[in-house]
């Protein structure tokens, strides 16, 4: 192996490493991009991803600056040499592009002159998925067998990296439709009926007052005013919900330590947060793990009339235990009726069993309630992975 070879190499492990830990596609693609540029010591480099109807979705540059791009209009079409490194797997490299038959021959007004060329496909389990396109190789006639031969190298590594930063993304996007679904149980199961009492008291205030019952009236306003308390205050705890979790960046214990806080003041409600976890879990997991603390914390706040409530996180045994405890009027957590109404209790039951962890709900009428959860933390997920 020669001494540049072993350079190429090490640069593309500590790329390929940093690649991993990136979450957005389009940060991914920039990444992939950057790297295949500086392996091949290209002046240009790009990164095209198809969208099936003769263009390309994404088309992510390396080497021009903003106004140059901007300057060359619309994406690129999916033909010619382009089109070509998408209908097989096989690289192709040249010294002058203009003499490749596939060459179109047109070119931009603004788009820089190119003449060597190194494409190479990126191929995934389903087949061509993108293409690197390099040109101008720096200080030499053209791309070299060895260049190549790196490329393709990380086109496999780019190949996955794509395919696992789409796939979180696609688990982004099922989380925040649950997370849509649950807050929409949430406001018809509270806001909803506190307005439906608000309509039936402001009612009966107007009848007792034609009927001139000044003191019963007075009570069903004051009544009132207390229903529109409560609507206020379930109002801004479902929107304080409605905000993205600091999870991924603040970990487990911070996030659910700020979340208690404001659960604290909109609910006026005595809510302690003991212990500290979850630092080692990935940021998927660690998410998963507040959204089952937090819909343990709603059903206790709405349901169980509770004086105090105490979420303890600790890890024992390299386990993570995550408990909701509450002293309020309990429930039979058997109860099919009770199941039906409350859907929080599977949907956590669901999350733990995806974490490859059990949930435990122990609770008796008149005896309060208490959430546990146990997650191993030496099985990351395939989506911490990346």
């Amino acid at each position: 192996m020669t001494d540049r070879s072993a350079d190429a190499l090490d640069a593309m492990n500590e790329a390929v490493l940093a690649i991993a830990a990136e979450r957005s596609v389009e940060r991914v693609l920039e990444r992939i991009v950057e790297v295949a540029r500086g392996l091949a010591r290209a002046r240009y480099a790009a990164l095209g991803i198809p969208d099936g109807e003769g263009g390309f979705a994404q088309f992510i540059t390396s080497g021009m600056t903003d106004d140059e791009i901007a300057a060359m209009g619309p994406l690129p079409r999916t033909h010619g040499l382009l089109g070509a490194m998408l209908e097989s797997e096989a690289s192709h490299r040249t010294d002058d592009i203009s003499h490749d038959p596939r060459f179109r021959g047109w070119w931009p007004r603004t788009h820089p002159r190119m003449r060597s060329f190194l494409g190479v496909p990126i191929v995934s389990r389903t087949g061509i998925i993108a293409a690197f396109y390099l040109t101008d190789r720096e200080g030499a006639g053209g791309f070299s067998a060895e260049d190549q031969h790196l490329i393709e190298m990380l086109a496999a590594h780019a190949a996955l990296a794509i395919e696992s930063a789409r796939l979180y993304e696609r688990s982004r996007e099922l989380s925040a439709v649950e997370e849509r679904n649950r807050l929409a149980r949430d406001l018809h199961d509270s806001v909803v009926q506190k307005l439906f009492g608000i309509a039936l008291a402001a009612r009966s205030a107007s009848m007792l007052l034609e009927q001139r019952d000044a003191g019963a009236a007075h009570g069903e306003v004051e009544r009132l005013g207390e229903l529109a308390q409560e609507a206020i205050g379930e109002l801004r705890s479902l929107v304080f919900q409605l905000r993205p979790a600091a999870v991924e960046t603040d970990g487990l214990t911070p996030a659910l330590r700020k979340h208690v806080e404001v659960l604290k003041r909109v609910h006026r409600q005595e809510i302690v947060l003991e212990g500290s976890a979850g630092a080692s879990l990935g940021p998927v997991r660690a998410a998963e793990v507040f959204r089952i603390a937090q819909e343990a914390l709603s059903n206790a706040l709405r349901h169980s009339h509770a004086g105090r409530i105490a979420v303890r996180l600790s890890e024992p045994n390299g386990q993570l235990r995550l408990t909701v405890e509450d002293d309020g009027v309990g429930f039979e957590p058997g109860s099919a009726a009770l199941r039906s109404r409350r859907l929080g209790l599977t949907s956590m039951e669901e999350r733990a069993g995806a974490l490859g962890g059990r949930l435990t709900v122990e609770s008796r009428p008149g005896a309060g309630a208490t959430i546990g959860l146990e997650v191993p933390l030496g099985e990351d997920s395939r989506a911490d992975r990346g």
